[in-house]
Formats: C-alpha cells, sequence, structure tokens
C-alpha cells in the first residue's frame, strides 16, 4: 500500500520541515507571488521617485506629474493588498499547519503504551504548542525570504542599470552578509533546542508537583520539592539568557551590516552623483533605494535565524513521533464476552502469577503487598509493554502482545486507584466520549447521586481541573462512575474505595457487583465489603497466587487473611 507523506513517520527535524513545505505548497506559491509583488512594490516607490525628479520635474510638465502620481497610487495600491492577502493566506497554513503537529504530538503523548518516549508529560506539552508552533513558522520563512530576495534583485537591478559599480555592491554585500549571519544562525539554533529541552523539564517537574501536592504537603515534602523545581528553573533561565544574548548578537551584527551596506550605497551614490558620472534622478533613487533595502536585507538576514529555530523545534518533535513502538503492533480483537487468563507471568514483585477469571465472574484479588497490586494493574493497563515481562496475558485465549493496544482497551478498562479528574463538569468527566448509556445506572451504582443533587446544575455541575472542588471521597466516586459508565467487557478496579466510609463502601459494592452481573469484574482490594461481594477471592501474597475460596470461608479458615483484610 502506498503510504503518503502525511502518514510517514518522519525520521528526523529535516523530513518534518519537508513534510510541512509539500503540504502547503499552493498557499505557499501564491504568498510567495503576493509576498514578491508587495516587496516589487516597495522596491519600484524610490525608483519612481527617481524618475519623477529626473523627467517630471526637470521638464516641468503637469501631465507628466499627473502620470507619475497615478504611477505612485498603483504601486501604494499594490504593497498594500499584495501585504494584506499575502500574509492571510500565509498565516493561515502557519496556523493550520501547527494544529496539525499539535494533535499528532498530542495524539502520541496520549498514546504513552504505543511508543517509548523517555520523555515526561511536561515536555510533550511543550513539543505540543511551542515547537509545533515554531516548526510551522517554516511556512511563511519560506515565502518571505523569496520576497526579500525578490526586492533586493530588484534593487540590484535598478541601480545596476545606473552604474554597474552599484549594482554589484549590492549583490555583494548581501552574500557577505548572508555569509556572516549563517554562521551565527547555527549557535541560536543549537542553544534555542537547548533551552526548550530545558523550559520543558521545568514544565514536567510543574505537572510533578502539581500532581503530588497533596501528598507533599501531608509530609512536609513541599519545601524541598519547590527547591527542586527552583534549579530546574534556574538553569531554564540561565539558558534563555544565554539565548536572548545571541539573539542579541545577532540582531545587532544584522542592523549594523545592513546600515553599513546602506550607508556605503548611499556614500558611493553621492560621490558618483558629485562626479557626474549619474544624474540627479539616479541619486534621489540610489538614497531611496539604500534606505530602503535595509527592510528587505534585515528580513533576508533574519531568515538563517528562523529556519534554524524550525530545525530545532522539528529535531524535538521527532523525539516523539519517531520514538519507536514499545511493542509490534498486532491485528484483530478479543470475542466479546471472553475471559481473562494470566499464565506464569513474572513482573517486579510478581513471580509466577497464574490465575483464570471466567467470562462474566466477579473476582477480587487481596493483595498482601500494595507493589504487586500496582504491578499487576500495570501490566493489564498496558502501562509495562508484552516483552518488558515472563509469561502471557490473554484474553480470549489471545496474548494481548498479539492485539493493538486500542483493541485491548476497548475490551478491557483498567481503572486506576489514582483515577485522574478534568476540568469540566460532572458529566463530561463520567462520559468524556459522550457516547455512554450507562451514565445514571454509573452515578447510582458509584453513590455519586448525593453529589448530582447537591448542586442545581445536577450532572452539569463544573469540576476544576483535578477535581480541586471535590472532596478525595467524591473523587474517587467519579472516577469508578467514568469505569461503570464505560461498560467494558472486562473491568478492572484497583482500589475505588479506599476514601470512602465503610457504610457507603458496603452500599458501593453491592451496587458495583449488581451492576455488573454477567460482566468480567475483577477488583484488587482489601475492602471487606468488595472481597464478600465477590463470586470468590484470590489471595496474592509474595508474587504469587496462595490461596482462593469466598471471602467468608477465607476469614473462617485463614488467619493471614483475616489480619489482612479485617478492619
Amino acid at each position: 500500500m502506498k503510504t503518503t507523506a502525511d502518514t510517514q513517520r518522519p525520521r528526523q527535524g529535516a523530513d518534518i520541515l519537508r513534510t510541512a513545505l509539500r503540504r502547503n505548497i499552493g498557499a505557499m506559491a501564491w504568498g510567495t507571488v503576493l509576498m514578491g509583488l508587495y516587496q516589487a512594490g516597495e522596491t519600484a516607490f524610490p525608483i519612481a521617485l527617481g524618475l519623477i525628479v529626473e523627467h517630471t520635474m526637470q521638464e516641468r510638465s503637469l501631465g507628466r506629474l499627473l502620470l507619475s502620481i497615478g504611477a505612485l497610487a498603483v504601486i501604494i495600491t499594490t504593497v498594500s493588498l499584495s501585504w494584506r492577502f499575502g500574509m492571510r493566506i500565509l498565516q493561515k497554513a502557519n496556523t493550520t499547519e501547527a494544529h496539525h503537529w499539535r494533535v499528532r504530538v498530542a495524539a502520541c503523548g496520549l498514546q504513552p503504551v504505543a511508543r517509548d518516549m523517555d520523555l515526561k508529560s511536561g515536555e510533550v506539552l511543550t513539543i505540543a504548542t511551542e515547537d509545533a508552533d515554531q516548526t510551522a513558522d517554516i511556512i511563511e520563512v519560506v515565502p518571505l525570504l523569496v520576497s526579500s530576495v525578490v526586492a533586493i534583485l530588484v534593487a540590484g537591478t535598478a541601480l545596476g542599470l545606473a552604474d554597474l559599480r552599484l549594482g554589484l555592491l549590492v549583490f555583494v554585500g548581501a552574500a557577505a552578509i548572508l555569509s556572516v549571519l549563517g554562521v551565527m544562525s547555527k549557535r541560536i539554533g543549537a542553544s534555542t533546542k537547548e533551552q526548550q529541552a530545558r523550559v520543558a523539564r521545568a514544565g514536567a517537574k510543574v505537572a510533578d508537583l502539581i500532581t503530588g501536592l497533596r501528598p507533599l504537603h501531608g509530609f512536609g515534602g513541599n519545601h524541598a520539592a519547590f527547591r527542586s523545581y527552583r534549579d530546574v528553573s534556574t538553569e531554564a533561565k540561565h539558558q534563555a539568557i544565554t539565548v536572548a544574548r545571541v539573539n542579541g548578537a545577532y540582531a545587532g551584527a544584522s542592523l549594523a551590516l545592513n546600515a553599513l551596506l546602506a550607508a556605503v550605497v548611499t556614500l558611493a551614490a553621492g560621490w558618483l552623483a558629485f562626479d557626474r558620472q549619474i544624474t540627479v534622478g539616479e541619486l534621489v533613487m540610489a538614497v531611496g533605494l539604500a534606505q530602503f533595502i535595509m527592510e528587505p536585507m534585515k528580513l533576508f538576514s533574519e531568515m538563517p535565524k528562523y529556519v534554524m529555530m524550525a530545525r530545532a523545534s522539528a529535531e524535538r518533535m521527532a523525539l516523539v513521533l519517531d520514538a519507536p513502538p514499545v511493542a509490534a503492533p498486532g491485528r484483530g480483537s478479543p470475542e466479546p464476552g471472553a475471559g481473562l487468563e494470566i499464565d506464569r507471568v513474572r513482573h517486579g514483585s510478581l513471580r509466577e502469577l497464574k490465575l483464570q477469571v471466567a467470562a462474566g465472574e466477579f473476582v477480587a484479588i487481596a493483595a498482601y503487598q500494595p507493589r504487586a497490586a500496582a504491578e499487576f494493574a500495570a501490566i493489564l493497563a498496558l502501562n509495562v509493554p508484552p516483552h518488558a515481562y515472563e509469561g502471557v496475558v490473554r484474553l480470549g485465549g489471545q496474548e494481548i502482545g498479539d492485539l493493538p493496544a486500542e483493541a485491548v482497551r476497548a475490551h478491557m478498562l483498567v481503572n486506576p486507584y489514582d483515577g485522574e479528574i478534568f476540568a469540566g463538569t460532572l458529566r463530561t468527566n463520567i462520559d468524556p466520549s459522550g457516547t455512554s448509556r450507562m451514565i445514571s445506572e454509573a452515578v447510582e451504582a458509584s453513590l455519586l447521586t448525593d453529589v448530582v443533587a447537591l448542586h442545581r446544575e445536577g450532572l452539569d455541575h463544573t469540576v476544576r481541573d483535578r477535581g480541586a472542588n471535590l472532596s478525595g471521597g467524591q473523587r474517587q466516586r467519579l472516577s469508578l462512575a467514568r469505569a461503570l459508565a464505560a461498560d467494558s467487557d472486562i473491568l478492572v478496579l484497583h482500589d475505588p474505595t479506599t476514601a470512602v466510609d465503610a457504610v457507603t463502601e458496603q452500599l458501593v459494592a453491592r451496587n458495583v457487583a449488581e451492576l455488573r452481573r454477567g460482566r468480567t469484574t475483577v477488583v484488587l482490594t482489601s475492602s471487606p465489603a468488595l472481597l464478600d461481594a465477590a463470586d470468590r477471592v484470590l489471595v496474592l501474597d509474595d508474587g504469587v497466587i496462595t490461596a482462593e475460596a469466598t471471602h467468608r470461608h477465607l476469614l473462617a479458615t485463614d488467619e493471614a487473611y483475616c489480619r489482612a483484610v479485617a478492619r
């Protein structure tokens, strides 16, 4: 099957830039034409003034004066309209391209199991925003570069027609300036890339601190964490100062060299006019062009800097887009209503873990070591790739390593004990996709009804970022409601009731068992209520299943179990 440039995975920053340029070739062509007209019109203005002085003022002809005024009006109109529509086309293409790359980077960041990225979420966020925008700037850079070249060519040619030496002076000076600034732009690209990396690390540190703010306050670690962030932020500040220093040197050198070229052209034209080798009208034209040429020369000399910045940002995007797959993508999907099988899995504290959950069964796993429960949940959630552990996990007899991650997740939902709460409403948190038909049942089963009833807006009550306006128990019940509303074939719950009181826990356990009747459910918990609601309980101790029975039978026969789960 033929693969388009849009679906190919970029191998490096240059490939990303080439893809962006190919995708916007039409907009860039029109933008280049219009911006070229703008620069040509700007250049024509001092040329027209020179011709007015040369012909109109000397001959003192009213007709020629009116014709010259009309020509200036045409030039001004061309300059105005070409700039307006040229920039509109280019900025629309730039914005659209930036959006495209933001979506692609975000899609990779939201599928951590699909790519092996050594980046934190804060770093991915920076890449998906700042780096995507700077990469898309290449759409404007190329047309502006071409248009500035047009202006320099027109100005150099006009001066060359007046005197060949003036034209050569412009062309040689432009080449020399570009060579000097081209060398400096490489330093800017390297410094910008490092600055973006350090800013991203600082952003990732902030995200980590916000996520763990409550537990940090709990044991007094917030001051140490803040000092850690301050160190990272200080590094980013120093690098930003370095980038500003390099950018300042570049801008200063560009301005000085362009002003020097303009001054040299002006002085040379004055000398030639003084020596009567050019006319007064040609002198006016030369002086006007020498002043005007500073703008396209400034634009022309700044382009290498923006190209290097776009290249540096594209290289950082390639870190995400070109990250190798964690596991080879499979095909197919599990059969609906299939069971779950864990066959001799070894990972971390898990050793030779073996268990089976039949389709439609409600099984509770009492893990004596919290670490083992967390590792088991991570494997089922695909946070640990199949090649990273020994043994196999099967859904309906098919190994999850042979299935696409999307198919596994569509079939089996693993709800973590610290499920994230998003800014929005209760409804959008319970049903992010807006497709669930079990919202009311999930709200009732999780006993979120009291939260809904408390507010006049009901399910449309606003939820702040990370559930800041909800209590711990309310956040946990909201997360549980979201998991139940998904109505997955297999639902895995990890400690879903640790933040609620005993009475609520009893009711939630009974409701979950009733709602999930006939659907496969696995609960990792030490809650007596959930253990009692399960069809059977598996005891996970020291990485293996050591006992299997109902909750009440284990209470009557297993003293260690009693000590572990009794409250």
